[in-house]
């Protein structure tokens, strides 16, 4: 194992599968004290034991990161067992609609906010104080290059990352004189259990998926995460305020 994060207390919401498990297992792998948040607690303990397994040190949380009183208690804990909160990242999300403006639907624009922005909102108000009583940290928020354009039969979706950019961008200069770096990561299609159920309900879909970024493949979670770990690291210690695509040059085009 690294030890680019050894003792560091991170955060990943929605670390039960996907790029949030991904990052997971790379910060464990530098050495990171995980805390796991998701709603997903068969999915989230399992990530846990398979990192304790590999000597990792990381504990499960369940929490619905729309609930202001859920995630306050986790930051509490978080507080109370460690003593401080060095970098968190901010992934738990919902996936998106599938229909034109016009053909959308009041239940899932709710759910949608309330995961996507509310989520990130909740979870930055309460992660903010806990890193100012240590002297700083890293927030790295999930948003997409559907935030970084036009994003047709998705526009719900496309307007909830639009708006984790503006929380983002606005929280990182309210707060980069304090020393917290607060960032954005805006993958393109990425290979994970979400991308899988939107294929499998149109399997064409798949190649020409593939065809949209001009690498010639949709992307792994391993590549997000290492994008995350990025700007958590010192090596970013100049960089707040950014949405950094990691699209396989997607937004080129």
């Amino acid at each position: 194992m690294g030890s680019a994060f050894s003792g560091k207390v991170v955060l990943i919401t929605g670390a039960a599968a996907g790029i949030g498990k991904a990052t997971a297992q790379a910060f464990a792998a530098e050495g990171a004290r995980l805390i796991l948040a998701d709603i997903d607690t068969s999915n989230g303990e399992a990530t846990v034991a398979a990192i304790r397994e590999q000597g990792g040190d990381a504990v499960f949380c369940q929490c619905n990161v729309a609930d202001a009183a859920q995630v306050q208690s986790m930051l509490e804990m978080i507080e109370r067992d460690y003593g401080r909160l060095d970098c968190a990242f901010n992934n738990a999300g919902v996936e998106f609609e599938q229909d034109k403006l016009a053909d959308g639907d009041e239940t899932v624009f709710d759910r949608i906010m309330d995961v996507n922005v509310k989520g990130v909102w909740q979870c930055m108000r309460f992660e903010i104080p806990l890193m100012l009583k240590s002297g700083g940290g890293a927030i790295v928020n999930t948003a997409s290059i559907a935030a970084l354009g036009a994003a047709p039969k998705m526009s719900i979706y496309a307007a909830s990352k639009h708006a984790v950019l503006g929380l983002t961008r606005s929280a990182a200069v309210e707060y980069g004189f304090r020393g917290i770096r607060i960032n954005a990561v805006c993958p393109a299609v990425i290979d994970t259990d979400m991308y899988r159920r939107a294929v499998e309900a149109e399997p064409r879909k798949a190649e020409s998926v593939a065809r949209l970024h001009p690498i010639g493949r949709i992307g792994r979670a391993e590549e997000v995460a290492a994008a995350v770990l990025y700007l958590c690291s010192d090596a970013a210690s100049f960089t707040t305020g950014i949405a950094l695509p990691v699209d396989g040059g997607s937004t080129c085009i």
